[in-house]
C-alpha cells in the first residue's frame, strides 16, 4: 500500500481491481493514533524510576527507646543481618506489598536494589534456612497499626503517611 505525504495530508493509495481509488487522512489522526500506541509502552516503562522519588521515611514504635537509626542499621534489620534495635528489644522489620510504590522506592533508595533483586535474596536465604524475611503488611494502614502496636517493629512509609502511632528515625528521602 503506497504512502504519499502531500501538504500535510498523508495520502494512502488503494488500488482496486477495477479502478485506483484514492483515501485521504488527515496526518494528524494518524499521528494521533500512533502516539497514542507508542506513549502507553513509554510510559510503562518509566513507572519504575518515578517510584523511585518517593519521600520514604524509616519509622519505629515511639516506645522502641530508639530516637535515630543510621542507613546501615536499617539495612542489617531489613536484609536479616540483625534483629534486634540498639534499644535492646527485637526487631520486627514490617514490609509492604509488592504492589506499593514505597516498596520498590524504599529499597531503591536504602540498598540501590530493584524488588526481583530483593525477592532473590530472601529467597536464597530462606532456602538455606538462615532468616526469615520481614512480616509482611497488607497495607499502609496495617503497616502504621502493626509498628504503632509492637515496641519492637520497624517499617517505612511515605512521609505523608507518618502519624502519631509511629516516630521517623530515619529519613531516606527522594
Amino acid at each position: 500500500m503506497p504512502l504519499f505525504w502531500h501538504s500535510g495530508t498523508l495520502e494512502i493509495v488503494i488500488l482496486d481491481s477495477s479502478r485506483p481509488s484514492l483515501i485521504r487522512h488527515r496526518a494528524m489522526t494518524v499521528i494521533t493514533r500512533l502516539a497514542g500506541a507508542l506513549l502507553l509502552p513509554v510510559l510503562l516503562a518509566l513507572l519504575p524510576a518515578t517510584a523511585c522519588f518517593a519521600d520514604v521515611v524509616v519509622v519505629v514504635n515511639p516506645r522502641s527507646g530508639v530516637d535515630k537509626l543510621n542507613r546501615d542499621e536499617v539495612i542489617n534489620i531489613f536484609l536479616g543481618r540483625f534483629r534486634q534495635l540498639p534499644s535492646g528489644l527485637s526487631a520486627l522489620p514490617v514490609d509492604l506489598p509488592a504492589s506499593y510504590t514505597e516498596k520498590a522506592a524504599f529499597y531503591h533508595q536504602l540498598v540501590n536494589k530493584e524488588l526481583a533483586e530483593i525477592n532473590a535474596y530472601w529467597a536464597r536465604l530462606m532456602f538455606s534456612g538462615r532468616t526469615t524475611p520481614p512480616r509482611q503488611a497488607k497495607s499502609n494502614e496495617d503497616l502504621l497499626d502493626l509498628v504503632g502496636s509492637t515496641p519492637g517493629a520497624i517499617g517505612y512509609l511515605d512521609r505523608a503517611r507518618v502519624d502519631a502511632r509511629v516516630k521517623v528515625v530515619l529519613e531516606l528521602g527522594p
